[in-house]
């Protein structure tokens, strides 16, 4: 039920879990691209979509790893790290943190949900979501970074038990766990200054977006924002809620997230016509491959119950690219621009 915590980070592999015990559906491989530039910002919304850039901007002056350093991994574990020329992280928010820490040129692999530029030639090691022991070992790493989500739990022991150093990074639920993820990251592979560096420029970019995010309190309620979960190919149509991973966006978008304030405690629950009425969004927040394999705005107009929201009436929605949306990271204040401009508009306004 959690593994979709990054993926996206997590938070997608949690989704996909769940659609397989509420649909009987199995995942698609779709799920995890991060493809797709935004397309289908609701005709509500008025927006200019500001695009998430498909790069990652690394570091300005390039670290030099010191090693060997012991740091204490989120499972408990005490990970001694010996050398970092070959470095497997399993995820596409681990990826981007290593590669914008300047060290991109040591990871051999990627997971499938690393999408940015960079990464975009590297050998996959998961099969959907499922990490492949035997892709990973077959690469000699010297380091292997995982989220705490990453599974299947079987596969983590064996590259543990070949006597890799496995490094597990707390899975990322909102803004505040960019800078100690970071700190996780940069620490393991022997660069803590240049995590530190990191840290504070990605936190300072946040800030400066949150700065520009319009007052809707002052013109009314501020703009309730209900995040969906959808795969049409697989029939998995979710609502988050309080623990979807998406409330920390949206409340620093100015929003309230709808789905949590309605009362849904659990991170995804079906997607019913009941369900979004007791929400009453403003907006609704997909990811785009998500919209995509809907249909579009039309076809998530559609969709039982959507359309009779406030949302669906002004055609406002916000979308994301997957592989990025969620994973609270060097890009996030991109990903907060990006849904700060579709849910206001040019103007400003909260609609």
């Amino acid at each position: 039920m959690r593994r979709l915590r990054n993926r996206l980070a997590g938070a997608l592999l949690s989704v996909l879990a769940l659609s397989l015990a509420t649909t009987g559906c199995g995942g698609s491989s779709e799920a995890s691209s991060g493809a797709g530039g935004g397309a289908g910002v609701g005709q509500g919304a008025a927006a200019k979509q500001e695009a998430v850039a498909d790069r990652v901007e690394p570091l300005a002056t390039r670290p030099e790893p010191k090693l060997p350093v012991t740091v204490r991994s989120a499972d408990g574990e005490r990970v001694t790290v010996e050398r970092a020329e070959r470095v497997v992280p399993l995820s596409g928010s681990l990826s981007e943190i290593v590669f914008t820490l300047g060290l991109g040129d040591r990871v051999v692999a990627r997971d499938v949900t690393a999408t940015f530029e960079q990464a975009a030639g590297l050998p996959v090691v998961t099969r959907g979501h499922d990490v492949s022991a035997e892709s990973v070992l077959s690469l000699r790493p010297d380091l292997v970074i995982a989220e705490t989500t990453t599974g299947p739990v079987e596969a983590v022991e064996q590259i543990r038990a070949a006597g890799v150093p496995v490094l597990s990074v707390a899975a990322a639920k909102g803004l505040d766990d960019v800078g100690p993820r970071i700190g996780a990251v940069a620490g393991a592979l022997g660069v803590p200054a240049a995590g530190k560096e990191l840290a504070l420029r990605s936190e300072e970019r946040i800030a400066a977006v949150r700065e520009g995010v319009p007052d809707a309190s002052s013109k009314g309620a501020a703009p309730r924002v209900a995040f969906l979960y959808l795969r049409g190919s697989a029939s998995v149509y979710l609502i988050g809620g309080a623990d979807s991973g998406a409330g920390s966006l949206i409340e620093a978008a100015g929003g309230v997230d709808a789905g949590a304030a309605s009362g849904l405690g659990k991170d995804f629950t079906p997607l019913t016509s009941e369900a979004l009425v007791k929400a009453a969004p403003d907006a609704i927040l997909v990811m785009s491959k998500g919209l995509e394999s809907v249909g579009g705005v039309e076809g998530l107009v559609g969709l039982p119950g959507v359309a009779q929201t406030p949302a669906g009436l002004d055609r406002r929605i916000v979308s994301v690219e997957d592989g990025v949306l969620l994973n609270y990271g060097p890009r996030t204040d991109q990903v907060l621009k990006s849904v700060v401009t579709q849910l206001y508009g040019e103007g400003g306004e909260a609609g």
